[in-house]
C-alpha cells in the first residue's frame, strides 16, 4: 500500500467523490484508510452520569484505500505512485510527474 499517515489525498469513487483530506490513520492489513472530513457517520451516545444530557458525535469511518488517490504537489492532481532511489541511496515514493512525495 502507497498511502501513508498524513498524506494529502483525493477521493475517487463514492458519496464524496471529489473531496480532498488527509490520511488519519491507515489499516494496511484490511486495506482501509481513514481520511478527516471524508465519510462522516453521526453516533447518538446515551446520556451517562458524567453527561446527562448525552450527545451526538461525528465518527470518521474507513474507507477503501482503491477510492483514494494521492495528489501530486506539483500539479495538484490524482496521481499514481512509483518507487524510486534518492540521491542519497534511500528508496522513495515518487509521483508520475517526479515529485518526491516522501518530504
Amino acid at each position: 500500500m502507497n498511502i501513508k499517515k498524513g498524506d494529502n489525498v483525493i477521493v475517487l469513487s463514492g458519496s464524496d467523490k471529489g473531496k480532498t483530506g488527509i490520511v488519519q490513520r491507515v489499516y494496511p492489513k484490511r486495506e482501509l484508510v481513514v481520511v478527516e472530513g471524508i465519510n462522516v457517520h453521526k453516533k447518538h451516545k446515551k446520556p451517562t452520569q458524567s453527561t446527562p444530557e448525552g450527545s451526538i458525535l461525528d465518527i470518521y469511518a474507513p474507507i477503501h484505500v482503491s477510492n483514494v488517490a494521492l495528489i501530486d504537489p506539483k500539479t495538484k492532481k490524482a496521481t499514481r505512485v512509483h518507487m524510486g532511489v534518492d540521491k542519497n541511496g534511500n528508496k522513495v515514493r515518487l509521483a508520475k510527474s517526479g515529485e518526491n512525495l516522501d518530504k
